[in-house]
């Protein structure tokens, strides 16, 4: 054995007493009688080896190399059950598998999640998701599983009211058709007489009753009205109205270092940096527009969901100066005349009012039942008494203000009550002779002079192009149509597949291109003459999705601003497109911006929290 084995092979027994004495001295090289041998051909691995860079491959491999079973350490990025299968994603949130499923199904099994808070688990059989101890109670079945049986659908059939007589339109035996009720519903019916009083939700729409065939009720009289009962009211809360010389605060400040007289755009704008104020008192909830003053910017509107209007101070002490009262529903927008001397707020009450900006009184109302979403004046010195709305209910409606419930078309004032009857009176008691002789609402315009009826959504957006004779209007129908004024026809209409909800956009100064808002977190600019054509400039780099965004351009038109969703001021170069700068906002979403007129190097913004934010440039320190 020894022999065979080796000289060099000897017991392990570290016992034995002469284990030292007896080791043997190596004399020949051991012998292995299975040594590992190689049997892969040399010359062809290196033809298989083939270097990162290369593109081609000069060596025919056969299949059986191409076919045998992979060696070496297992690769931790390949799923167990398949070494073979890289961990892929096939949707954006990570590896769904398919699964074969009818329209029918899939139906009954997402109302009955949607009614019922659980369905089936398509994973596991007879296992369920969702609200399990609904599952438990209606023992997994679906909607329409729990249809009612032929008897119970019969029986319900007999509790309901007769139909009655077709030739009888009212009274007892009247015509009720498949508008019959049921006669377990009284209690029901009661609730709702009770509250039919109350105002619909802020995204309900009124519904018409078309086949009440009742007597209309007698009209109205002249003096009367359905927002005779409405509270407008506004608080000054300044120091003191008036100076030592009988200016308030629509005069232009002179007493400043810059001159809030000169042309807008005349000067270079530069990035903004710091915070250098807070307005105070905050707004509770969400700010839903931001105004600077016409021309001069000395003065700031601020529009809330809180129902209320704020007007603030830019210069001196930038304190609260006027809050303006009389919305019943958050703000969805306001704006200053072109003039700065009126001020035109909208909200989800489906009304817009007018105040007037020095006295704070409430000049005009207009309502057409339906919920305006953007409102904008004509800022043409010809039809700056003119504005329009985009609605709700697809419509862009067109008022004029110097045309009211109690005045013709031409101007002329047609009710004959003498100037000392109630409606020449302020709201809160006082004459209306007084601050210019300002006077308060006396009824609701519901008429338009034009209305603009081809969107098919509601509309986010209506921007003045072309000298104010055009404008263009953007909906929820993924479209943008352009408009002559005054004629409801669109002379543009665009409507590509690729193209998203567009909700805010924004002139540029030199009036050649309008940027809007699009709803895949990138901001798209359309030429704004002739031809209305979308161009290649595109800005990427903040999100916007599910909030309405504003934006703004520089006065000189070097830099377009923008909100964020996740709280950031974003701001880029318009000619290179590149991000200049991010600030940090808010921690929660900006949504209202607005640069200063006058100012090289000032932006305000607000958002979902409520705070109006002011920021100046790098050499600007804060004051509170």
């Amino acid at each position: 054995m020894t022999s065979l084995l080796g000289t060099a092979y000897e017991s392990s027994d570290e016992d034995s007493p002469n284990a030292e004495s007896t080791k043997p001295t190596p004399t020949s090289t051991a012998v292995v009688a299975a040594p590992d041998i190689s049997i892969e051909d040399h010359s062809r691995q290196q033809l298989i080896l083939t270097n990162p860079t290369d593109t081609t491959l000069t060596y025919n491999v056969p299949y059986a190399d191409l076919s045998r079973p992979q060696q070496g350490p297992a690769n931790p990025f390949k799923s167990g059950s398949n070494g073979n299968a890289l961990k892929r994603k096939n949707v954006i949130t990570g590896f769904a598998e398919e699964a074969a499923m009818s329209d029918a199904t899939f139906t009954a099994q997402h109302r009955t999640f949607q009614s019922l808070g659980y369905t089936k688990d398509p994973t596991v059989q007879g296992a369920y998701v969702g609200d399990l101890s609904k599952a438990a109670q209606f023992n997994g079945r679906d909607v329409v599983q729990m249809r009612p049986s032929k008897d119970a659908s019969a029986a319900l059939r007999r509790k309901r009211a007769r139909r009655g007589d077709p030739s009888i339109v009212d009274g007892e035996g009247a015509y009720r058709g498949p508008w019959a009720r049921y006669h377990d519903d009284e209690e029901a019916l009661a609730a709702e007489a009770a509250l039919a009083g109350e105002e619909l939700g802020s995204d309900e729409e009124y519904e018409e009753d078309s086949l009440a065939l009742t007597a209309p009720a007698p009209a109205p009289a002249a003096s009367s009205t359905a927002y005779r009962e409405a509270s407008e009211t506004t608080t000054f809360h300044g120091t003191r109205l008036y100076d030592e010389l009988g200016r308030n605060y629509m005069h232009v400040p002179r007493d400043q270092d810059i001159n809030l007289h000169k042309e807008v755009g005349s000067i270079r704008n530069y990035t903004p940096h710091n915070l250098i104020h807070t307005f105070t008192p905050h707004h509770t909830k969400a700010v839903t527009a931001l105004r600077f003053f016409p021309q001069s910017g000395h003065l700031l509107l601020s529009a809330c969901a809180d129902t209320k209007l704020c007007l603030w101070d830019a210069y001196h002490d930038r304190s609260l100066l006027r809050s303006f009262s009389g919305h019943s529903r958050a703000l969805t927008d306001a704006v200053f005349s072109p003039d700065g001397r009126r001020i035109l707020s909208a909200s989800y009450d489906r009304t817009m009012k007018l105040w007037d900006t020095e006295t704070g009184i409430c000049v005009s109302r207009f309502s057409t039942g339906k919920i305006p979403h953007v409102i904008r004046f004509n800022p043409s010195p010809e039809h700056s008494s003119e504005f329009i709305a985009g609605m709700s209910d697809k419509k862009i409606i067109q008022f004029d203000t110097r045309i009211g419930p109690g005045t013709s078309k031409d101007g002329n004032d047609d009710d004959d009550d003498n100037d000392n009857d109630d409606d020449t009176t302020k709201l809160d008691g006082t004459s209306s002779t007084g601050a210019g002789g300002v006077r308060p609402a006396r009824g609701t315009v519901t008429e338009p002079t034009q209305e603009y009826d081809h969107h098919l959504a509601a509309v986010n957006t209506l921007t003045f192009v072309d000298g104010a004779r055009r404008f263009v209007s953007t909906s929820d129908d993924k479209s943008l149509r352009a408009w002559e004024w005054d004629i409801p026809v669109p002379i543009k209409f665009i409507a590509e597949p690729y193209m998203y909800a567009m909700n805010r956009a924004t002139l540029h100064p030199s009036g050649k291109t309008l940027a809007l808002q699009s709803g895949d977190n990138q901001i798209v600019v359309y030429a704004a003459l002739d031809k209305f054509r979308q161009t290649k400039k595109v800005f990427l780099g903040h999100n916007n999705a599910g909030y309405a965004i504003d934006l703004d351009v520089s006065p000189d038109g070097a830099m377009l601003a923008s909100g964020d969703s996740a709280g950031w001021l974003c701001i880029w170069d318009w000619s290179s497109r590149r991000m200049l700068h991010k600030i940090r906002a808010s921690q929660s979403a900006t949504t209202c911006l607005a640069w200063h007129p006058q100012e090289s190097s000032r932006i305000v913004s607000a958002g979902v929290d409520g705070v109006v934010r002011y920021w100046g440039g790098k050499g600007e320190k804060a004051v509170r």
